[in-house]
């Protein structure tokens, strides 16, 4: 027997056996993948206003919707981390990688564009397509839930103009937000429309991006207007970021092939009285990059081999449009206050990713010269969601909440593999190594119940469950190519998940809050190719959370400190599985999370602000994932896809960010903030390990047995600076990204060739380059 140990030559080749597996890295790539700081004027904001907390993030007495009625953050039994609309303007974050490192517990990785992101928290990592952290735009969902929309690698990433807050949830979220918030929740919170004065905001700026050839541009146009005074209301937005390309073309010489635009657009009609609320709502986000922000590294020592640069042979151009649609009814009924939420979205996902240098040598088996070649895809999702509640009022000793939930999604999913010469020419009689197409549905209806009842001053205690069907239906069709048979492949699922919560606190003293949670959570399964060997059906993924937690203030509110302690056991993990070179998704393995988070703010001396934010995570798998078996004559070979103890992909053991905001006031009416952020990342993988073992079967012996270990992302420290001057009209506001033009990286993946098994280079992202922008801003 022979054993490799894989991760150490420059042009790396694996043994002949890996060749006989290739099929099933082809096909499981083509079925399941693709590749705040704030500003305050001389007059102070009252304390629950997002905009006057002085940090990046918020813990201060603010009112949160956590659990789907308005409360204060310190007294919520639960993680919770609040990033408010200026303070993101301040520090210019136009996309989630802007300011993931500040919130505790919350890791990402960007495939080089806003809007190809992966997001996981606490150590919950994206092993399969379907979405394991939730996002809530308002009162209403956002993503598909179904395993055929690949949720987790285009999480929703908005461009955060017009946004109030964004409400991070960690730990699942299962009873309140149901399917696909196993890890947490993303809560964007919208500006409403204001009946009582008129704002007018108009503001622009240019930047700088360290290797880019051009001036990145912004600009911001808003207004509220009161239609009837102190009753009807319309607010109205738009803005557009050009994004400045930074990285070059190894292949043809072009320069700043990434740049790209994001856009949003916003329209919210209001209308209050006395005992209804009504909010219509239309939003419209876009993304379209002309090619993703990759470079080419040394696949040995992983440094830049030519700077910020990258070998593309095929354009990869990425477009995602939301166009999302909501009305919102709030009642006062007296005894009790009834919400209607209903939403209709419309997600468009485009993207090509140059898969020539991975699959343009095919052609050598036509005896032509290397080839061309490009993955293509193309998401197409409509959702409609409704939800209706009855919540009691706040403040009594039980507080109570009953609701129903419903989702109708229906998704397509396209995907092929052109294939064309050197020159661009068609190759004769072979267009293409592959044309799939997925069209899915998924229905799903919940019933949910949430209450507390507070004993005394000191104790409170809390549960909640939730009960959900889903039912889906799905289609594979192959039409076209090599790398899959090609046929129609029809299947239907459906389930019922049970999800529990209960949340004991206890009020210590006036500045000391401590609870315990337990919850549930769930990642939803779905129908599975029908092949021999394959369950038809995968199920959900579970995870059980125990949780402990402390809210403290001390020094008359001028340390406050928040700790948490957490342990997360999940089990029956989706993981992509293959049978006789036919893919789908199995249940195998199960995993443990353990963390500590911590966050604190403290005022030293008035006017001046300091953050810690930290987390430790000990994430990994508890068992190998299941054998894949693939028949090679008189022999087998037989694949782990993930091995015991193996890292959790993607998944920091340690980060940690402090910040600062000084508040100066200048007379005049003028006053300035000077800030700031350091965020450092520990160390990931990029997956888990892969062991192929190569059998004989009679007489038994094993032949050969690789180990193909995880690349390692180095750890890395990234500083954020700024500088704001404003009075009562005018904001100016310099800042400056990344300002050591720290060369750090997000995602890093080996680019093989698949026909002689040779990396040729390895693919990253890099964190953004360092950027220097101003912005000025006017409201009258």
């Amino acid at each position: 027997m022979h054993m490799h140990h894989k991760r150490d030559t420059a042009m790396r080749r694996r043994p002949l056996a890996k060749a006989i597996t290739r099929s099933l890295a082809v096909t499981l790539a083509v079925a399941f993948a693709a590749p705040a700081m704030a500003q305050e004027s001389a007059t102070r904001a009252p304390a629950d206003d997002v905009a006057a907390q002085p940090s990046i993030t918020t813990l201060d007495n603010m009112t949160v919707t956590a659990n789907k009625r308005e409360e204060n953050i310190r007294e919520v039994a639960a993680a919770i981390t609040v990033l408010g609309g200026q303070q993101l303007e301040n520090l210019n974050a136009t996309q989630m990688s802007d300011y993931a490192s500040y919130v505790p517990g919350l890791q990402l990785q960007s495939s080089g564009t806003p809007g190809q992101t992966q997001v996981s928290m606490r150590g919950i990592a994206a092993l399969s397509p379907g979405s394991t952290i939730g996002t809530y735009l308002d009162e209403t969902p956002v993503g598909s839930n179904s395993l055929y929309q690949q949720a987790t690698l285009f999480s929703l990433d908005l461009f955060p103009y017009d946004i109030e807050r964004i409400e991070v949830l960690r730990g699942p979220q299962g009873t309140l937000y149901g399917a696909g918030a196993m890890g947490g929740l993303l809560k964007y919170m919208t500006r409403k429309p204001d009946p009582s004065q008129t704002e007018f905001r108009i503001g622009g700026g240019v930047s700088d991006t360290e290797g880019a050839g051009e001036i990145g541009t912004n600009y911001r146009v808003g207004m509220n207007l009161p239609l009837v005074q102190d009753s009807l209301a319309l607010r109205v937005s738009y803005a557009r970021n050009d994004i400045a390309g930074y990285v070059d073309n190894l292949v043809d010489g072009r320069r700043d092939i990434n740049e790209g635009d994001q856009t949003s657009a916003r329209a919210a009609l209001a209308w209050e009285s006395d005992v209804v609320d009504v909010q219509f709502a239309v939003m419209q986000q876009k993304i379209d990059s002309e090619n993703n922000g990759t470079i080419a590294l040394d696949p040995v020592t992983h440094e830049p081999i030519a700077g910020l640069s990258n070998y593309i042979y095929e354009d990869e151009p990425f477009i995602k449009d939301l166009d999302h649609y909501s009305l919102t009814v709030d009642w006062d009924l007296g005894f009790a206050d009834f919400v209607s939420a209903t939403s209709y979205s419309d997600t468009h996902t485009s993207i090509t990713t140059d898969q020539t240098l991975t699959y343009g040598p095919f052609t050598a088996l036509l005896e032509l010269p290397p080839g061309r070649a490009s993955l293509n895809y193309t998401l197409d999702l409509k959702q409609i969601t409704q939800e209706f509640r009855l919540t009691s009022k706040s403040g009594q000793p039980f507080e109570w909440l009953v609701g129903t939930f419903y989702s109708d999604e229906d998704g397509d999913n396209f995907q092929t593999v052109p294939i064309l010469q050197a020159d661009g020419s068609p190759i004769p009689g072979l267009s293409t190594l592959g044309d799939l197409s997925i069209p899915s549905t998924y229905e799903e209806t919940a019933v949910f119940a949430n209450g507390s009842y507070k004993f005394n001053d000191v104790f409170k205690l809390g549960a909640g469950v939730r009960f959900s069907r889903n039912e889906q239906d799905f289609a594979q069709i192959v039409t076209d190519g090599i790398l899959l048979p090609i046929g129609t492949n029809v299947n239907s699922s459906s389930e019922d998940v049970f999800t529990w919560s209960i949340t004991p606190q206890f009020q210590v003293n006036e500045d000391v809050m401590v609870y315990a949670k337990a919850a549930t959570g769930y990642q939803p399964g779905g129908p599975n190719v029908l092949a021999p060997g394959l369950p038809p059906v995968v199920d959900s993924s579970m995870l059980t959370s125990y949780e402990i937690g402390m809210k403290s203030a001390f020094a008359d509110n001028r340390v406050v400190l928040d700790l948490t302690a957490y342990q997360i056991d999940w089990e029956d993990i989706q993981v992509a599985s293959q049978v006789n070179g036919v893919s789908g998704l199995v249940n195998g393995g199960e995993a443990t999370s353990r963390g500590i988070e911590a966050s604190a703010v403290f005022r030293p001396i008035d006017g001046l602000t300091l953050g810690l934010n930290a987390a430790y995570n000990d994430a990994s798998l508890d068992e190998d994932f299941p054998t894949i078996v693939v028949p090679a004559g008189p022999a087998q070979v037989e694949v782990n896809t993930g091995l015991k103890d193996d890292r959790m992909p993607y998944v920091p053991d340690l980060t940690w960010s402090l910040t600062a905001d000084w508040y100066v006031p200048l007379g005049g009416n003028w006053s300035a903030n000077f800030g700031g952020g350091v965020r450092w990342v520990d160390d990931r993988t990029n997956a888990t390990t892969e062991r192929q073992v190569v059998r004989l079967l009679d007489p038994p012996t094993v032949l050969d047995e690789t180990i193909t270990e995880p690349l390692v992302i180095d750890s890395y420290t990234a500083v954020d600076l700024y500088a704001a001057f404003s009075n009562d009209n005018w904001t100016v506001r310099a800042y400056l990204k990344n300002a050591t033009d720290e060369r750090a990286y997000s995602t890093m993946n080996d680019i093989i060739n698949q026909v002689t098994d040779e990396t040729h280079h390895t693919a990253a992202s890099p964190i953004q380059p360092r950027t220097f922008g101003v912005e000025v801003d006017y409201r009258f």
